[in-house]
């Protein structure tokens, strides 16, 4: 379709409604001299419980400062970059931390006139990132190179990158507090199709909220956990508390003949990421978010969980979800590889 002609639909009344604040600085407990603010907070696990109720509330959702006199808890922005992103309605979110991509614009010929006036591309980079950017000869013009606006980040909260980077895949809504959708794609995807189309086909035409792709190979989260061990992904013991946890509260094996399944998968590709800024959909990320935090950075292994217990603890609150075929992700983003793997080929090739 024609994306020009393309119309933001009329906010569903079917949504769930209610009012989702966030914890924006806790104080220090008294009698703890070891205590440090954390960008996530210190979430007990009786709130973590209470969180998941979609009900009027304020969670801990990332950007938690510590109280007066203590030092950022990082995710530190420049002014002019904030205000930037405090404009944008609709956004194209992808981030490069850690040097580990290179970056890619999005095909030009495909964004409409109409995306370009009204969807913000937004590259979160950190500033090692940015030097690389630099000596490879990509300049910013005005701030963009290309569609993308680049948004450098510094003092980051975290040590492991890919941890970092979870913060723009899962908080948008946080980042971004006036966008009504965004879209999130991992640096190793170059877009390929208009924003408004892709907002059109993966939510508006079905009134989706919130829409990921499923695992191209596995469905079931014994097979992920399976397979992160076996390339050595995170550290095995974190793994196995995180799993034990997860089965003790009710999370089972994924079973494709039982009609009453919850999603077509339980192991997302989660590399494209489609939301519209609900209350639903925002506690979904806030959750998913705060469960990469307390465990490992290897989100397909909480995605299920987060889904199934929000489900189960909210049963007259829906939450539309489109988990599409990994195919039509493919159709839409074109795969590259990580430089560590641009290096490791080209030593394999000096070998042979």
């Amino acid at each position: 379709m024609n994306s020009t002609h393309l119309v933001e639909p009329v906010e569903s009344r079917k949504f769930a409604r209610f009012s989702l604040q966030y914890k924006q600085m806790e104080e220090k407990p008294e009698g703890e001299d070891q205590w440090v603010p954390r960008f996530a907070g210190h979430q007990s696990l009786q709130e973590r419980e209470e969180s998941f109720l979609a009900r009027d509330q304020k969670i801990n959702c990332g950007f938690v400062k510590g109280p007066q006199g203590y030092p950022s808890t990082g995710f530190d922005l420049a002014e002019d970059d904030v205000n930037y992103i405090s404009r944008c309605h609709i956004a194209v979110i992808s981030c490069i931390f850690g040097n580990s991509d290179r970056l890619r614009t999005p095909a030009g010929k495909m964004v409409t006139r109409s995306s370009r006036k009204n969807v913000c591309f937004v590259m979160f980079v950190d500033e090692a990132t940015m030097q690389t950017l630099y000596s490879e000869g990509q300049t910013p013009d005005g701030g963009f190179i290309g569609l993308w606006k680049i948004v450098v980040v510094k003092n980051l909260p975290y040590t492991d990158m890919r941890r970092v980077g979870k913060i723009p895949k899962l908080l948008p809504h946080r980042l971004f507090p006036f966008a009504r959708y965004s879209i999130w794609l991992d640096s190793k995807l170059r877009l390929q199709r208009d924003p408004l189309q892709l907002l059109d086909y993966f939510l508006w035409r079905k009134g989706h909220e919130y829409a990921i792709s499923n695992h191209y190979d596995r469905h079931c989260v014994w097979e992920e956990v399976a397979q992160n061990k076996k390339l050595n992904k995170y550290n095995h013991t974190v793994i196995d508390e995180q799993f034990d946890f997860y089965q003790a509260d009710g999370l089972k094996r994924f079973d494709a003949s039982d009609p009453n399944k919850l999603l077509p998968s339980n192991v997302p590709e989660g590399s494209f990421i489609v939301r519209a800024h609900t209350p639903m959909s925002n506690l979904f990320s806030c959750l998913w978010f705060n469960e990469v935090e307390r465990f490992t950075p290897r989100d397909q292994l909480s995605f299920a969980y987060t889904y199934q217990k929000l489900r189960r603890t909210n049963p007259d609150k829906p939450f539309y979800l489109n988990m599409f075929k990994d195919c039509e992700r493919r159709a839409v983003a074109k795969l590259f590889r990580h430089r560590s793997d641009e290096k490791r080929n080209v030593q394999q090739r000096a070998t042979l």
